[in-house]
């Protein structure tokens, strides 16, 4: 047991008590609890440009907030953003923006998410609430350190220009505060080697850290597919990572192991925490699989600009103590949490500590029941995420649909992405690992597809081809996930490649 490692965890851990009453709290009366957080950041940046320009400071509660506030995506916050990056204070909330955070554009085109104390106090809250749960399940997590994915950086991650740093100093940022600070005190992996560029050495040095660590008790990563890389590339180079640990017993432990031992280099692991619905589901099964015996939960859905759902003993509530929360439902109507209904979907909207108001998130959810008062949710895929070729508008959510019940039983192959394809034009089934006979597929495949009266209607006037069903090897499709859209430590799951996008 790591003393420095136990010590900075027992402290995050009774740091993180008062989030987790406040969320259990706040389950019962999630609408009180929205309405208080409202109202307290209304208060507080009444005197900012976006609020003065609402109105804030006359505001009696959320009916006028939503008559004056519109409803915004990116491209509407685009121009507010960029007065916080040139140095403008006091723009969107009265509190200083500490840095940018780059995340992807629904258009392909980069967003720069403003970060705030207040941001980051809604982070820690639901990962606060998410980890006291999670050491009530397994004690045992605060006895060494931990494995947090750090995404290396990219080209361009960041940036000097601008009065506002762009990019993050290392993932623990999140937090902020104290609560970074012990995060770092506990990491397997010290956060620097994000700013490693050369990929062949950061993996390198991600392998000798985490394998160096004898005591490893937690590892969160984002898609299930960067833990299954790091074991690949394990395995490739095993001599080289097994020399550049420094303990010798360690080191002669890991070789008399050998490459393939997954389970057994980590005997005290406790959680694997990863993204586990709709497209990173098969890898999330497979991690399952290698590592019996430890916990590998399925992430909440978590974004740059929120934590919208927090894992809580086998369900997902909404984070209704992080932020503020609105939801579009099929008709273009708007609800508040308590009044979801299980069964249907919605598009996520937040209302975030960093200054993004009414802002339409382009997730799209499923409301599967309630925690006490407050509604859990399932996520389904991306609104706006839509295909249309010829008119035939497939949407991400419905094409998540579409492969679930293509494979009912769970058994869904490591790669399954429906691709576009504007030279035949039509539809192609990209698979890799097991899926079953080609031809069958494609015929179900086809009959699935043709629930949407769009799809069945410009098949019938012959402006689409059959759908087909293409087999590649496991290691390409990897590749494919590793280049589709940017860092690999923050790939997304996606369904449905080389569409358009158009709104909900």
């Amino acid at each position: 047991m790591s003393a420095g490692a136990w010590l900075a965890n027992v402290a995050w851990a009774a740091g993180n008590r008062g989030a987790a009453r406040r969320f259990t709290e706040a389950l019962r009366e999630p609408a009180a609890a929205q309405a208080a957080w409202l109202r307290a950041r209304l208060a507080r940046d009444a005197e900012s440009a976006f609020g003065r320009e609402h109105r804030f400071g006359s505001m009696a509660g959320y009916a006028e907030f939503a008559r004056r506030v519109p409803l915004r995506g990116w491209e509407e916050f685009a121009p507010w953003v960029e007065r916080v990056r040139r140095g403008d204070s006091g723009v969107l909330g009265v509190e200083r923006v500490t840095h940018l955070a780059p995340t992807s554009g629904s258009s392909g085109a980069r967003k720069l998410i403003p970060f705030t104390a207040g941001l980051q106090t809604g982070f820690a809250e639901a990962v606060g609430a998410w980890m006291t749960d999670l050491v009530r399940q397994r004690p045992g997590l605060l006895g060494g350190p931990a494995y947090w994915s750090v995404s290396p950086v990219a080209e361009g991650d960041e940036e000097a220009s601008g009065a506002v740093r762009v990019g993050y100093a290392d993932d623990a940022e999140y937090l902020g505060g104290v609560r970074a600070w012990l995060v770092r005190r506990a990491l397997a992996v010290p956060s620097e080697v994000r700013h490693e560029r050369a990929m062949d050495e950061f993996w390198r040095k991600t392998l000798v850290g985490v394998l160096g660590r004898r005591d490893l008790r937690l590892i969160s990563v984002w898609h299930p597919s960067f833990l299954e890389l790091l074991l690949e590339t394990a395995e490739r180079r095993w001599g080289e990572v097994c020399e550049g640990i420094l303990d010798a017993r360690r080191a002669a432990e890991l070789r008399a192991l050998g490459p393939r031992a997954w389970a057994r280099w980590w005997p005290d692991l406790q959680v694997v925490s990863c993204w586990g619905e709709q497209a990173a589901e098969p890898g999330w099964r497979e991690l399952q699989r290698k590592f019996p015996g430890v916990r590998v939960q399925a992430k909440g859905l978590l974004a740059t600009e929120a934590a919208v759902t927090i894992p809580l003993r086998g369900q997902y509530p909404l984070a209704v103590t992080s932020h503020f929360f609105e939801f579009i439902d099929e008709t273009g109507g708007v609800r508040l949490a308590h009044e979801l209904e299980r069964g249907r979907s919605y598009e996520v909207v937040v209302t975030n500590g960093g200054g993004l108001w009414r802002y339409r998130l382009c997730d799209v959810v499923e409301c599967t029941g309630r925690m006490a008062a407050t509604p859990t949710l399932r996520f389904l895929g991306r609104a706006g995420n839509v295909s249309d070729l010829r008119g035939e508008k497939l949407s991400e959510a419905f094409v998540a649909e579409v492969l679930r019940g293509l494979w009912p039983d769970g058994s869904r192959p490591e790669w399954a992405v429906l691709r576009a394809c504007e030279e035949r034009p039509g539809y192609e089934l990209e698979i890799a690992g097991v899926g079953g006979d080609e031809a069958i597929l494609a015929e179900r495949l086809e009959t699935a597809l043709a629930a949407n009266p769009h799809y069945a209607w410009a098949r019938k006037l012959g402006q689409l081809e059959s759908v087909r069903v293409v087999a590649m090897r496991v290691d390409v499709a990897r590749e494919r996930l590793r280049s589709h859209e940017g860092r690999i430590g923050d790939v997304k799951p996606v369904l449905l490649v080389g569409r358009k996008r158009v709104g909900r």
